[in-house]
């Protein structure tokens, strides 16, 4: 399962970049926040990504933030809201906007995204407004300033969660390796320390 790619844009549109990783091309779809913030052609990037399978296909989501992963995972767990219109609903608001809107029921905010109707976004509503407030909360004691989880931060919660931990365990484990030794750890150094804090 790819969960993080780091190449060269070969070329990019509002919905989609290719990335060129060491001579292979990934087709990533994206919204449009993450458009704005990878660069030109031709210049480095790095993406988190979701990986969605199905049946018939195997498609890349790309985003530039863990919040925007994380939203976009929640938001494509609601009844009928397939990847694509989740990418279109995170294009259509910024995550900042987004997750008020949810959890205030703003449903004319909501209507207003292209693609999602009255009912589309009743059940954004009912089926987010508690989730999201554990995910605010995990957040706010996580991210850092700019509003990002920097990836080897982000890398060691994927490892201690695919080790079998709770994902909220494992961020507040990651947070007190971090109180305790610094942000810039290496991955393995971090996870050890993650790993003493879950033991304890």
């Amino acid at each position: 399962m790819i969960a993080h790619l780091s190449g060269r844009v070969f070329s990019k549109q509002p919905n989609q970049v290719i990335l060129d990783v060491q001579g292979v091309g990934y087709l990533v779809n994206i919204p449009l926040s993450t458009f704005y913030e990878i660069g030109e052609t031709g210049t480095s990037t790095q993406l988190l990504i979701h990986t969605h399978v199905r049946e018939d296909t195997i498609a890349l989501f790309g985003f530039q933030t863990a919040k925007e992963k994380q939203l976009f995972e929640q938001l494509t767990s609601v009844s009928g809201i397939g990847p694509k219109l989740g990418i279109t609903i995170l294009s259509g608001m910024s995550v900042d906007e987004l997750v008020p809107a949810i959890r205030q029921g703003n449903l004319a905010r909501l209507t207003s995204i292209p693609g999602v109707g009255k009912k589309t976004a009743e059940r954004m509503v009912v089926e987010l407004r508690d989730k999201l407030s554990k995910v605010e909360a995990i957040w706010a004691e996580t991210l850092s300033p700019v509003g990002t989880i920097p990836h080897v931060q982000d890398d060691v919660i994927s490892a201690l969660v695919n080790l079998g931990y709770p994902r909220p365990s494992a961020e507040r484990a990651i947070q007190k390796a971090i109180s305790a030794a610094g942000l810039d750890q290496p991955f393995e150094a971090l996870l050890k320390r993650s790993l003493q804090e879950l033991s304890k």
